[in-house]
């Protein structure tokens, strides 16, 4: 590993709140690493992934302004397993690589939450990481959350919960559990409890 930070890698279902409580671990100081951003970036129009995409699916997947076409893409890797592992092959190397640069950019930082989705499932990502912190909250609650937010359907946020690692696992794997069933006023504590808890944590792995 090429970084020396106190890593803690976030992760939870969709809707769960990840980015809320990133947020605010963010206002405590902490170094924030988003693999969804780094994502949208390596997709959007000049973004490093873009040529690999359009060689890997064909200039059908790219939309007119050069950017990858999400929409047709979900749906690609929605009904086609083989074309999600190959999207996922493609990305996930590049935006590991991007991660562990931002790592080394926050040096000054007292601990880095890393957000990653995906970590359950992806061991190159646990890799970088000291800690699992797991959002987590009933599947209700995610769907309600999913279809205010997203203008989606309930069947296709349920179809995307069925997909994403079981709760049952992502608990299982995490060092620590935010509940996150009751809103922003209800994270702030168990936030703060957890930023404590990091401090010493990075403080006892430097000495």
């Amino acid at each position: 590993m090429t970084q020396n930070r106190f890593c803690i890698g976030l992760t939870g279902g969709i809707g769960s709140g990840k980015s809320t409580v990133a947020a605010l671990f963010a206002e405590h100081g902490a170094g924030i690493i988003d693999t969804d951003i780094i994502a949208h970036r390596l997709t959007q129009a000049g973004g490093a992934a873009i040529e690999a995409i359009r060689a890997a699916f064909g200039d059908g997947y790219i939309a007119d302004d050069g950017a990858l076409d999400r929409v047709k893409m979900r749906a690609l890797i929605f009904s086609d397993a083989a074309a999600k592992q190959r999207l996922e092959l493609l990305l996930h190397p590049l935006i590991r690589e991007q991660a562990k640069a931002q790592l080394r950019q926050l040096e000054a930082s007292p601990y880095v939450i890393l957000v990653v989705p995906l970590l359950p499932e992806s061991p190159a990502f646990r890799q970088l990481v000291q800690r699992v912190l797991v959002v987590d909250c009933a599947e209700d609650t995610q769907v309600a959350r999913v279809i205010g937010r997203n203008k989606m359907t309930e069947a296709e946020v349920r179809a995307i919960i069925a997909r994403q690692t079981p709760r049952a696992e992502r608990l299982q794997l995490a060092d620590d559990v935010i509940h996150n069933d009751a809103g922003l006023d209800s994270l702030e504590e168990p936030v703060a409890v957890l930023h404590e808890r990091y401090l010493n944590a990075e403080g006892n792995s430097s000495n």
